[in-house]
C-alpha cells in the first residue's frame, strides 16, 4: 500500500467496529517507532506515550469513569459511564496520548501540539496499513487525570487512542470537498 492510499484510506474506525483478536507487541512498537519520527521544531520531541493492553485496560476504564463522573451532574451519567468502559473493553489496545512542554518554553505551545499531532496521525497511518482500526478521542476530563498518570506540570494528556483489528478495504471513504475550490494559486 502506497503512502497516498493509506491517507485515503485512513478514517476513525471505533471500537464497536473492532473485529476482535490481537494487536502484537511487534506492530504496537512499530507503530509508536513510526510516531517518533513525526516533525518537531528544534527537535523538543514533545510526544510521549503509555499503552494500556489486557488487566491495565480495565484499570483504566475505572479512572476513565469516576473522573468522567466529576466532571458532570449526576443525571444520565450511567449510560455515558457504560459507553466509556465499553470503548476500552471492545479495544484491544489503548495508547494515551501525552505532551511534555519544553521546560524552556524555546517554542509555542501549539507548535509541540501539531507535533504531538502529527506524531498520532504517523500513527494512524500505520495502522491502516496493518488492518488496525483507531482513533483518537479528547474527552474534557482527561484535564482532570494527570494524578493517575502521574504527569508532571509541564506536561499534559492529549486524548486516548483506541485500537483494534480492522479490514480498512470494509470502510467507504466520506466524499470530501474539492481542494481546489480551498485552495488559490500565485504564480
Amino acid at each position: 500500500m502506497t503512502i497516498s492510499e493509506s491517507i485515503k484510506k485512513r478514517r476513525a474506525v471505533y471500537p464497536s467496529q473492532y473485529k476482535g483478536g490481537n494487536i502484537s507487541e511487534k506492530d504496537i512498537r512499530e507503530i509508536l517507532q513510526n510516531a517518533n519520527f513525526a516533525p518537531t521544531h528544534r527537535l523538543t520531541q514533545p510526544w510521549f506515550f503509555k499503552v494500556y493492553q489486557n488487566e491495565s485496560k480495565l484499570e483504566l476504564a475505572d479512572s476513565m469513569v469516576n473522573h468522567y463522573k466529576l466532571t458532570v451532574n449526576k443525571k444520565n451519567v450511567s449510560i455515558k459511564e457504560k459507553k466509556i468502559a465499553d470503548k476500552c473493553f471492545k479495544s484491544n489496545c489503548i495508547i494515551v496520548i501525552f505532551m511534555n512542554r519544553d521546560h524552556d518554553e524555546s517554542i509555542p505551545e501549539w507548535e509541540e501540539v501539531a507535533s504531538t499531532a502529527m506524531a498520532v496521525q504517523n500513527m494512524w497511518l500505520t495502522c491502516v496499513e496493518k488492518n488496525i482500526g483507531c482513533y483518537w478521542s479528547t474527552p474534557s476530563y482527561i484535564q482532570k487525570m494527570g494524578d493517575y498518570f502521574k504527569l508532571k506540570q509541564n506536561q499534559k494528556c492529549l486524548g486516548f487512542f483506541y485500537m483494534g483489528k480492522f479490514n480498512h478495504g470494509e470502510k467507504i471513504a466520506p466524499k470530501r470537498n474539492d481542494i481546489f475550490a480551498k485552495t488559490e494559486w500565485f504564480k
